[in-house]
Parts: structure tokens; C-alpha cells; sequence
């Protein structure tokens, strides 16, 4: 199972909430049968989305976040409810690019530098929230960063990375999300700024044994901060058979009439492994008078 510690300074001027996502990263990568830069791409997205999700006040509110990127994964797509669980999708799973210049999986190349990161709140209201940005990176947590400063006023700095082992399994992935407040002084500012700057990689602090909490907590260091709360996280997918069926309906009569007589059909959720089958006599029965 993965964590999200959010972790809040003295003063609560500035939250810090940090994901362990090696189990969530683990799933995306046996679902989806991605490869190593995909996994990284597609991983960092998920926790990103999910730290954003965990911010989020109403039970059922939700929310996706989009990459369309010009680079060869096409789009990823995360949703996240408001207890950070996570579910993600890829258009294109399989991607082989050589390593960056500094030797690291190109994330950057299989995403593209160039296109557009969307998110979309369900808060409940009439109507979503919607903002879209440019790409500004293709490194994801970049890309994050820039959207909430630009679309949403909310000045943060998030870190994400995930490491692939050679057999395509997950060695580590994790990250953190920093949240300065209005009323935050401008020495917690100069203060978070030393930090992040004597910080390494979230990726080889993970790797080097550090919890959650200490990422947390180191992020936030001379502030004072103390664990706010500390919750498990997973990848979930919340498709079931009556939603699928709703969305069979909505494919009206003539659409329902010529499935039931190709022998029935399966539907496949595009973010699980989940296939939901559907006899003639079922897709018939689902024909609205």
C-alpha cells in the first residue's frame, strides 16, 4: 500500500504532504504493461494527481489531470479522489527511447515538450472546474508546479521521481508536494528554498531508507513542522457494471440493436484490468423505450 503524510510548519504557513507510491507506480506498471519511461511518466502523474487529489475537502469530489503532450505516449490521463486514491491511463503503454544526457530515463521526450496539461475538479457544482496550461517541461512535476502557480494562484513546489529496475519492476517512486500559504513570511520561504536546494532526489532519499515522514519533515526543516495526518493510498479504479451500462445506454437504440447481434460484447475499462461482458439478451434489455 502506498502513504501520504502531510506534515504542517509551527506557524501553519506551509504544508508539505509526501507520497510513498512504489505500490501505486507497481499497479500502473502490471495493468498497463508499460514500459520503463512510460512507468516513470505515467507514475509520476498518478502521484502528483494524487497529492493534488489529497488536498481536496468534499468526500466525493474528484480530480484528472491530462497531459497531451507532442511526444510518443500520447496521452496520460490520472483521477484521483479526495483520499489520494489513484487510477491512470496511457495511449500509448510502450515507448523506447535512449537515456537522457544525464543518463536517466527520458521522461521529458516520451511525454513532449510541447501541448497542454488539463485538470478538471468535480467538486459537486453544476459545473467542473476546468484550467488547462501549456507543457512547460514534460517533466511532470514541472509541468504541476507550473499549473497551480499560473491557473490556481497557489504558490507550491512539488518533486516527483520513480525508479524502474531493469526487469521493469519499480524499485522506488515517491514524491512531495510544498504548499506556502498567503500569510506565509518570507523567511519561510528563504527557508524552504535552502531546504529543497540541500535536498537530493526523492528518489534517492527513498532508496536511501527515508520514510515519508522524514521526506516530509526534512522538506519542512527549521520550520518546526509536526505530522498533521498520515493515510494509506492506492490505486483504485471505481469503474463497476452499472457504469458500464450507463455508458452502453448512452450509445442510444440503433448503437445497442447492432451489438446484440454480433454475439454480445465485452467492455474493457481503460483503467483497470477489469472486463465486463454482455450477452445479446443484456444489451437488449438495456434499449430505452
Amino acid at each position: 500500500m502506498g502513504r501520504i503524510v502531510r506534515v504542517i510548519s509551527k506557524d501553519a504557513s506551509v504544508v508539505c504532504s509526501a507520497i510513498d507510491g512504489k505500490d501505486i507506480v507497481s499497479r500502473i506498471e502490471e495493468i498497463h504493461k508499460t514500459s520503463a519511461v512510460v512507468t516513470a511518466a505515467l507514475g509520476r502523474l498518478a502521484m502528483g494527481t494524487s497529492l493534488m487529489g489529497f488536498g481536496l475537502k468534499g468526500k466525493d469530489d474528484s480530480i484528472t489531470v491530462k497531459m497531451d503532450g507532442d511526444g510518443p505516449t500520447g496521452a496520460l490521463i490520472c483521477v484521483s479522489d479526495s483520499m489520494g486514491n489513484v487510477k491512470a491511463y496511457v495511449q500509448n503503454p510502450v515507448v523506447e527511447l535512449p537515456l537522457n544526457d544525464k543518463g536517466k530515463l527520458d521522461v521529458r521526450g516520451a511525454v513532449g515538450s510541447n501541448g497542454t496539461l488539463s485538470v478538471v475538479k468535480d467538486m459537486g457544482l453544476k459545473e467542473p472546474y476546468c484550467g488547462q496550461v501549456p507543457i512547460v517541461s514534460g517533466e511532470i512535476a514541472e509541468d504541476i508546479t507550473n499549473y497551480l502557480a499560473v491557473s490556481e494562484q497557489v504558490p507550491i513546489v512539488c518533486a516527483l521521481g520513480v525508479l524502474v529496475n531493469p526487469d521493469l519492476t519499480v524499485n522506488c517512486a515517491g514524491g512531495f508536494l510544498i504548499q506556502l500559504l498567503p500569510f506565509a513570511p518570507e523567511s519561510a520561504i528563504d527557508q524552504i528554498e535552502k531546504n529543497i536546494n540541500g535536498m537530493e532526489s526523492v528518489t534517492k532519499l527513498i532508496c536511501g531508507g527515508m520514510t515519508t515522514e522524514a521526506i516530509a519533515m526534512k522538506a519542512l526543516e527549521g520550520l518546526e513542522p509536526n505530522v498533521l495526518d498520515d493515510f494509506e493510498v492506492n490505486y483504485r479504479c471505481d469503474c463497476s457494471r452499472e457504469r458500464v451500462e450507463n455508458a452502453l445506454i448512452s450509445l442510444g437504440r440503433a448503437e445497442l440493436e447492432d451489438l446484440s447481434k454480433d454475439g454480445g460484447t465485452d467492455v474493457e475499462c481503460h483503467f483497470c484490468d477489469k472486463k465486463y461482458h454482455f450477452t445479446p439478451e443484456e444489451i437488449l434489455g438495456l434499449i430505452k423505450e
